[in-house]
């Protein structure tokens, strides 16, 4: 019985003893896991454990209890909050700057400025040449005198001597023509007047007065219409295209006339002449009507330069214009205001 009840001490024993193994080879498992943990003090020596149950080599009986673990509690690997050195930011360092040639400095090109105009003086006008003037005397005052006649700035007779009479004539010439009207006469008037008149006859210059014109077989045979048979009329024929100078029912003498287009005719019918005048420039057209003689509007019997250069070609703007200047000049002479105008077919 002893011995019986000693083998049994000694099998219990031995139950606890591989118990107790069982139970460290769990905690020095437990420890390995968490050795390397978070938070596990670095360097720390592992702690030695023993053999781990099963490899013994001891078998239970099917009569032994099972193992059963202890009741010690298996400590967890440690929750608590470790701390972690922070991850250093990779931080991107900028690239060595590739160093460059150095450039040359450019020169700015000038740019050219434009000068601000600047207001140039004004140029001097040359002062005219004086040609004539008061006091001087000679035949080329007489000329003077005799072609500011013709175009009626100067009344009565020619002489040589430059008085108050040819520099008030001289003065209204300059005047009418936007010149500086000083009375002297200088090359600019005297080209005016030049142009504007004809060379002085011997007549014109000795002051001797024209004499009446003889009826001429032609000018007798002029277009008669009843209403030029009484009084002193200028008696115009469209169909004839002739102006006959008719005093009490006798022609006296007659030149070509021309007369306006179709759409600016000349009118007809029996009118007087309410104005005369030498020097006269259209208002309308601008063109000189030099020994005009209006009868109807602006209608009025003149010298034109145009008839006498390019004939019937062309017309008037409904006047009756003359070619034959002389004449003309002569007519101007004779005809006084109220004198009547007789414009028929």
């Amino acid at each position: 019985m002893q011995s019986a009840s000693r083998s049994v001490r000694i099998r219990t024993a031995a139950r606890h003893v591989l118990g107790a193994a069982g139970v460290v080879a769990l905690v020095a498992a437990a420890a390995a896991c968490t050795a390397d943990a978070p938070g596990a003090a670095p360097g720390a020596a592992p702690t030695p454990v023993g053999r781990p149950a099963t490899s013994t080599g001891a078998t239970s009986s099917p009569t032994d209890a099972p193992a059963t673990p202890s009741s010690q509690p298996v400590t967890p690997p440690s929750s608590a909050p470790t701390s972690v050195a922070p991850t250093p930011v990779p931080t991107t360092s900028a690239a060595p700057a590739t160093p460059t040639a150095p450039t040359e400095p450019t020169t700015p090109t000038p740019t050219p400025s434009t000068p601000a105009p600047t207001s140039a003086a004004p140029t001097p006008q040359p002062a005219p040449v004086v040609l004539l003037e008061a006091g001087d005397t000679g035949s080329k005052v007489r000329s003077l005198q005799a072609r500011l006649r013709q175009i009626g700035w100067f009344a009565g007779d020619v002489s040589d001597r430059y008085g108050s009479r040819t520099t008030e004539a001289v003065r209204g010439f300059q005047a009418k023509r936007g010149y500086d009207a000083t009375g002297r006469l200088d090359e600019r008037t005297w080209d005016k007047l030049v142009a504007m008149t004809h060379r002085p006859t011997s007549d014109e210059l000795a002051n001797v007065k024209p004499k009446p014109t003889t009826p001429t077989p032609e000018a007798s045979s002029w277009d008669v219409d009843e209403r030029c048979l009484t009084g002193r009329v200028m008696c115009v024929s469209k169909t004839t295209r002739h102006l006959t100078w008719v005093v009490d029912g006798v022609p006296q003498y007659g030149f070509d006339v021309r007369f306006g287009s179709d759409e600016l005719p000349t009118r007809e019918g029996v009118f007087s002449v309410y104005k005369k005048k030498v020097d006269v420039i259209s208002n309308l057209y601008h063109t000189p009507m030099p020994y005009s003689m209006f009868f109807s509007g602006g209608q009025a019997v003149h010298y034109s330069s145009n008839f006498a250069r390019l004939g019937y070609s062309g017309a008037s703007h409904g006047c009756v214009n003359v070619r034959n200047k002389p004449l003309l000049v002569q007519l101007y002479g004779e005809v006084r205001l109220g004198d009547k105008v007789v414009v028929h077919w």
